[in-house]
Order: structure tokens, then C-alpha cells, then sequence
């Protein structure tokens, strides 16, 4: 982290609580008040390790379920006939023969 103030001056007439609005929403995009909540207390290098590892599992989880739902859309469908690949074709050539007899 670069610097740990931010500054804020208020304009003329401008009310303390607008500008103390102005001031968190500055800490906040610095990300200032999240390092200093993660400063608060120590945490151990493995802990760090093993919550980070646990944050890449769940976000690698969430993205193959979506990625999975689309693939599942994909091999459901075959866009170069136009017809859903879930049914069973031959039962419906079935069906055909026997409506011929």
C-alpha cells in the first residue's frame, strides 16, 4: 500500500457531513479502511494461506457451475439440425414405421 492518507477539503459552504461523505467514500475506494479492519489483529502466514486457497476453491467452484450449466445447454441441443439431442431419434423412427403399416 502506497500512502495511508487521504484528504478531503471542504468547499465553501459545503456541509461537514457531505464532506465526510466525500471522505469515506475515498477511504473506501483507496482501500484503506479494509487494510486497516485486516490490520485490526495478526494473522498467522499459514492462515493467510489457507483462506486464500479456500476463496480460489469456492470462486473455481462457482465459475465450472456456470460454465458447466452452459455446456449442459450445448450438448442438450444440435444447432446443425435444429432438434434437441435428448430425445431418442429412433423410437420417433419407430413411431413413423409402425403409423406406415
Amino acid at each position: 500500500m502506497a500512502s495511508t492518507s487521504c484528504e478531503v477539503k471542504l468547499r465553501r459552504g459545503e456541509p461537514v457531513e457531505k464532506g465526510l461523505r466525500r471522505l469515506k467514500k475515498l477511504l473506501d475506494r483507496e482501500g484503506i479502511l479494509k487494510d486497516m479492519r485486516g490490520r485490526k489483529s495478526f494473522e498467522k502466514p499459514g492462515d493467510k494461506r489457507r483462506k486464500k486457497q479456500a476463496r480460489a476453491r469456492s470462486r473455481a467452484a462457482r465459475d465450472s457451475r456456470m460454465s458447466s450449466s452452459d455446456r449442459r445447454d450445448s450438448r442438450n441441443s444440435d444447432s446443425r439440425y435444429g432438434e434437441s439431442r435428448t430425445g431418442d431419434s429412433r423410437s420417433s423412427d419407430r413411431r413413423r414405421s409402425s403409423d406406415r403399416d
